[in-house]
């Protein structure tokens, strides 16, 4: 495990936890704060060493989210989706990743895997157009990674399937316009706003096909596993703000009453209940995600030619994650009583972030019927990512 990211990541929570409220309050990361962690990388946890990215392995980059999510989830989420989006470098030539990133690289991307707009093909390249949301960090970021369909002067460019093409296109965030849209429950320094672009132009070396071949050998890279190692992040970023929830809801619980009661919380059979329930649930959650995810990574690294039984392993794993971590803080907050509702116990962000983190394709509860059908040998219901 690489424990200079894991440090940088505890390093860094002090300046984290001195803007929560102007992480709300601004609806983004305080430049200060994504500058700083730029610097450190943690954005950028899987960019090919090649490029003077960490290219770390998922354990470690867990680890790096889970630490970073338990003091806020929105700079948790940045520190994960960015790493997701930034692993794409590895689909593009070398050289072209090295001039979009530079040296020391400076790596802040964002992206979005629905096609928002059109790439026409044009000599050299593509001309793109469109609207894409739901852009994390699109306040901190210098590229975004955009997912089009493909067009040219006859209509829609169709696959050998009969299906639209898609390409994703990578795009400097100031040849667009930032449409500033995000106002939500929670999460709301992750600044996942829109872009807009016109007749853009894009070289072909900076597009590439989404499941297609990488030009990085590395375990980060297989296309079978990638989007897997990247979803891994976000229930680091569910479990942390989980266990947050647990570290807040036992301060309140050994240190006051209720407004009913001035017996401390702590004495109750109810609250002794909940919290050892609520520890099973997040420990258990979090053995199951690093043992299956462990096994998986040891795969690849071994090459093994078959990652079927591990892929389906991890996907549930990633998905009760998410869908035990919302769980868990349900029940610490109804367990707190109205000492939930009021923004000093800290207990109230964990319950607004992870209801909105919750909603993420990673931990919607339609995965376990994807991987049921896998199990049970049916014909797989369509996905946007799988």
């Amino acid at each position: 495990m690489n424990d200079n990211l894991v440090n940088a990541a505890k390093n860094i929570v002090p300046m984290i936890l001195a803007n929560l409220d102007r992480i709300d309050s601004e609806s983004q990361l305080p430049p200060e704060l994504a500058a700083a962690m730029a610097k450190e990388q943690l954005f950028g946890m899987y960019v090919p060493k090649c490029l003077g990215g960490p290219e770390t392995d998922p354990i470690t980059a867990f680890h790096v989210v889970e630490e970073i999510s338990k003091a806020d989830g929105s700079a948790g989420w940045c520190s994960f989706n960015g790493t997701a989006v930034t692993t794409a470098i590895g689909w593009l030539p070398v050289e072209t990743g090295r001039e979009m990133l530079g040296y020391p690289p400076d790596i802040r991307a964002s992206g979005s895997a629905r096609a928002g707009g059109v790439a026409k093909v044009t000599e050299g390249g593509y001309l793109v157009s469109g609207r894409w949301n739901y852009l994390s960090g699109l306040d901190h970021s210098k590229w975004l990674f955009l997912n089009c369909n493909v067009v040219d002067d006859d209509g829609p460019v169709t696959n050998d399937d009969g299906g639209q093409a898609t390409r994703v296109v990578v795009v400097p965030v100031n040849a667009g316009d930032v449409k500033v849209t995000w106002s939500t429950l929670g999460m709301r320094g992750t600044a996942s706003n829109d872009a807009v672009y016109s007749d853009l132009f894009v070289p072909t070396d900076r597009t590439y096909v989404r499941g297609g071949p990488s030009y990085h050998d590395g375990p980060l890279y297989n296309p079978q596993t990638s989007l897997l190692n990247s979803w891994t992040l976000a229930a680091a970023n569910a479990l942390g703000m989980a266990r947050g929830a647990m570290d807040s809801f036992i301060r309140m619980a050994t240190s006051g009453g209720s407004t009913n009661s001035p017996t401390l919380m702590q004495d109750r059979p109810t609250v002794q209940t909940t919290v050892g329930e609520c520890e099973a649930i997040i420990d258990g959650s979090r053995t199951y995600v690093l043992e299956s995810v462990g096994s998986m990574w040891d795969s690849q690294v071994n090459k093994s030619p078959d990652l079927t039984d591990k892929t389906l392993r991890v996907q549930l794993a990633i998905t009760h994650a998410i869908r035990q971590s919302v769980q868990a803080v349900d029940m610490l907050f109804y367990a707190a009583g109205t000492n939930a509702i009021h923004h000093s116990t800290g207990l109230e962000r964990y319950f607004r972030d992870l209801h909105v983190s919750g909603q993420h394709i990673s931990g919607l509860h339609s995965n376990f019927e994807l991987g049921g059908q896998r199990l049970l040998g049916v014909k797989q219901s369509p996905s946007l990512y799988f």
